[in-house]
C-alpha cells in the first residue's frame, strides 16, 4: 500500500470527510486528495500530525508495504488510545464558528474538549456562555473548580455562588464567603449559617456580628438576642441595621429585613 492508499484508508476508518480532514490539519481540500493520490506528498510536520491523530507509526505511512497499524506497547497505551479524543468539526458555522466540534482543543459553537472554548462548552478546561468542566469559565459555570456569573461546583467563585467552597456576591455552601453568605460555615458582611460571622449581621446557631441573632449563642456590638425574636426586637433590628450599615450595602440590608 502507498502513502496515499494508507491516508485514505485511514481517514474513512476514521469517518472523516475529506474537508474534515483538511480542516483538522490546516490545509485545503484539495492538498488532501493529491495526498490521497499520491501526487503530492505531506510535509514532514503534517505527516506527524496524521500519525498523532489516527495513532499510527510514521514507519506505517512511509513504507510502502503492507505493514501492520501501530500497536501499543503496554495495556496503559491501550487504554489511551482507546479514550484518546477523535477530532470531529461540524461544516456549518454559526457565528463563524462550527456549530459544534470534538477535539483536543475544541472551539465551537457547541464544543467538547479536554481544552474546549465555546458557547456551550464541556472539557477539562471548560469556557463559555454556559461551561461544564473540571476547570470551568462561564455566565453559568458548573465544574470541580467553576468561576462564572452563576457559578456551581466544589469550589465556587461567582456573583452567584454555590459549592461546598463557595465565594461570591451571594454566597451558599458548606464553607462561604460573600457580602450575602448562607452556609454551615457563613461569614460575610450578612452572614446565615449554624456558624455565623458578619460584619453587620449574623443569624444562626451561634452567631457573631454587630447585630446578632443567635438559637444558642449570640455576641452582637450593637445588637444580640438568644432564641425567638418578638415584634418589637424585629423593630429594633431594622432601626440597628439602618443605623450600621453604610449607603453602598442598602441592597443588601434591604434583602436581609425582608427575612425578619
Amino acid at each position: 500500500m502507498t502513502l496515499g492508499d494508507k491516508l485514505s484508508k485511514l481517514r474513512k476508518e476514521n469517518n472523516y470527510t475529506q474537508e474534515q480532514l483538511a480542516d483538522v490539519l490546516g490545509v485545503s481540500r484539495q492538498a488532501i486528495s493529491k495526498w490521497e493520490s499520491n501526487i503530492t506528498y505531506p510535509e514532514t510536520e503534517k505527516l506527524i500530525r496524521i500519525s498523532e491523530l489516527f495513532n499510527c507509526s510514521l514507519d506505517y505511512l512511509l513504507k510502502d508495504a503492507e505493514e501492520t497499524i501501530y500497536k501499543p506497547q503496554s495495556d496503559t497505551d491501550t487504554l489511551f488510545l482507546r479514550k484518546r479524543i477523535r477530532e470531529r468539526k461540524s461544516e456549518k458555522t454559526v457565528l463563524g464558528m462550527p456549530l459544534w466540534h470534538i477535539g483536543r482543543n475544541a472551539r465551537g459553537f457547541i464544543a467538547v474538549g479536554l481544552n474546549a472554548r465555546g458557547v456551550i462548552a464541556v472539557g477539562l478546561k471548560a469556557r463559555g456562555i454556559v461551561s461544564l468542566g473540571m476547570l470551568s469559565f462561564g455566565v453559568l459555570s458548573l465544574g470541580m473548580l467553576s468561576f462564572g456569573l452563576l457559578s456551581l461546583g466544589m469550589f465556587a467563585l461567582g456573583l452567584l455562588s454555590a459549592g461546598c467552597f463557595s465565594i461570591g456576591v451571594f454566597a451558599t455552601g458548606a464553607i462561604s464567603l460573600g457580602i450575602i453568605s448562607l452556609g454551615a460555615i457563613a461569614i460575610g458582611d450578612f452572614s446565615v449559617g449554624a456558624l455565623s460571622i458578619g460584619k453587620y449581621f449574623a443569624l444562626g446557631d451561634n452567631a457573631r456580628a454587630m447585630i446578632a441573632l443567635g438559637d444558642t449563642e449570640a455576641a452582637g456590638s450593637v445588637f444580640q438576642k438568644i432564641g425567638e425574636l418578638s415584634a418589637q426586637d424585629i423593630t429594633a433590628v431594622k432601626q440597628s441595621l439602618d443605623t450600621v450599615v453604610p449607603t453602598y450595602l442598602s441592597w443588601a440590608k434591604e434583602i436581609i429585613k425582608l427575612f425578619l
